[in-house]
């Protein structure tokens, strides 16, 4: 084969062997990926340490918006999933692993709730325990 036809192979070729990492897999992505995980590691760092929230339990939804933030920076940037990697089949496995999820700690939340308020009376309270 000729150095034409090589290369006419590969042009042709060039797409098809799974090699298209996507637009940030250059330094800039990476870097623009490693310096929001800092920042959204360091925030709620800082929001803890200091104390600025009262509130324990609107510090761990600001902690856990934080780190569903940070989860969607490494899935763009380090693992390069987006809507047209792997065709789309990326993000439909990520979907569908989503929604196993919800619905194992939905279901699992509520039979907690059932048992707990479905238990014997009396039992409640460790207070009359002699």
């Amino acid at each position: 084969m000729s150095a034409n036809a090589h290369a006419g192979h590969d042009a042709a070729h060039a797409g098809t062997h799974g090699h298209d990492a996507g637009p940030h897999a250059t330094l800039r992505g990476y870097l623009t990926g490693f310096f929001l995980s800092v920042v959204l590691t360091a925030i709620p760092f800082w929001l803890v340490m200091s104390g600025v929230i009262d509130n324990k339990q609107v510090t761990a939804l600001v902690i856990m918006a934080f780190a569903v933030v940070q989860i969607v920076v490494h899935m763009v940037f380090f693992l390069h999933m987006d809507m047209k990697s792997e065709g789309g089949w990326n993000m439909m496995a990520l979907i569908f692993t989503l929604i196993l999820v919800v619905i194992a700690l939905t279901g699992s939340l509520w039979v907690m709730y059932h048992l707990n308020a479905n238990m014997m009376p009396g039992m409640h309270d460790m207070s009359q325990m002699p």
